[in-house]
């Protein structure tokens, strides 16, 4: 599979996954419409998000607000929004039942604390805070609120995954031994980050280089497929400079808690990632491998790991979907919750200190 289907893959096809939801719920047959506000629009997945809005008639895009405000009026004209310099307007304003976050990482913390005071079901783009304390400051603070949030980890939503943990609840892999993954794409090489996405290549404003970007989406699937991981180590530096300091690939060595040996590999400076998963058990083994499944397990008669494994679940509409059908009041969307936010957060502040201090860390 082409590495810049990663990003710009899920940039060009978050909004038509809103079409191929098989049927409306309640709420948008009732013809209500679900006011939101977008708070900071500069992340990498802004538009593709904007495109997932547009193309659903039971949203209003009422405010867009960002500490840049070329930025926000470019965005308030593509949505037909409604400008706003004081975010006291959005906070206060009680048709907005729901916020889109989609600022600089490390401006997270004063905007999610404001919204849960505000009572505001909030979208949050990943990574939720740059250091595992203030994430668990935010978590809190969302949960005392008892607003809806969810983050934007689309990797749950893939059949292949849904279909892997499933298997492993059903024990279909034994004894799982070990696992990898990898995310890696070219954006370094491509030249991504000059521009507009500038900062996400600036730790001090993004919190991680490559390694976190990429990294946090297959460390949330691991975590979703295996559970808490206790200890970690890892090497992250940059390659071709281009970003200054900033890392741009990386590979992880965790520790499960339940005795699994986990890596992970992440990076902007990849021409291709062919293996992107591989699960190894003492009855079952699974990798996906240009974008296929291949599967065996003991259990399963006619699983045979040499030829792609097709019987796989539907595909669930992307996290911002879900997040949208939730504030609609739809039932039993599978929202991340704001504790395993944190717990990769967690993790990935622990990998950066391991890779800087060439030592085992627990996880805290």
């Amino acid at each position: 599979m082409n590495s810049n289907l990663n990003r710009r893959g899920f940039i060009k096809t978050t909004g038509a996954a809103a079409l191929a939801t098989a049927t409306l719920p309640v709420w948008a047959q009732s013809g209500s419409k679900i006011n939101v506000a977008l708070v900071g629009v500069a992340h990498i997945h802004t538009p593709g998000y904007i495109d997932l809005l547009k193309k659903r008639s039971d949203v209003h895009v009422k405010y867009v607000w960002d500490h840049q405000a070329d930025r926000a009026e470019q965005r308030a004209r593509d949505t037909g929004a409604q400008t706003v310099s004081d975010l006291k307007v959005i906070w206060s304003d009680p048709e907005i039942s729901a916020v889109i976050i989609l600022a600089e990482t490390n401006l997270h913390p004063e905007l999610v604390l404001a919204a849960a005071k505000a009572g505001k079901n909030m979208f949050v783009e990943k990574p939720l805070g740059i250091t595992a304390k203030e994430s668990r400051e935010m978590a809190s603070a969302i949960e005392k609120a008892g607003v809806l949030f969810t983050t934007g980890y689309f990797s749950r939503t893939d059949p292949k995954h849904i279909f892997l943990k499933d298997e492993i609840a059903r024990g279909n892999f034994g004894i799982i031994t070990r696992a990898r993954a990898s995310n890696c794409h070219n954006g370094s090489l491509g030249g991504w980050f000059d521009h507009e996405y500038r900062w996400m290549a600036d730790p001090k404003i993004a919190g991680v280089g490559a390694f976190g970007d990429l990294g946090t989406h297959k460390l949330d699937i691991l975590m979703w497929l295996l559970g808490d991981i206790d200890s970690v180590t890892g090497e992250i530096h940059p390659v071709t400079h281009r970003y200054g300091d900033c890392d741009e690939t990386g590979e992880a060595l965790l520790q499960f808690k339940n005795g699994v040996i986990g890596t992970l590999a992440a990076g902007w400076v990849d021409i291709e990632d062919p293996v992107q998963l591989l699960i190894s058990g003492t009855e079952g083994h699974a990798m996906i491998l240009n974008g296929q499944l291949f599967y065996r397990s003991q259990k399963i008669a006619d699983s045979d790991s040499r030829k792609p494994w097709t019987s796989l679940p539907p595909s669930p509409p992307p996290p911002l979907e879900q997040f949208l059908n939730a504030v609609g009041g739809a039932k039993n969307e599978p929202l991340v919750k704001p504790g395993e936010a944190v717990a990769r957060v967690a993790v990935m502040q622990a990998i950066y200190e391991g890779a800087r201090e060439h030592k085992w860390v627990k996880v805290t």
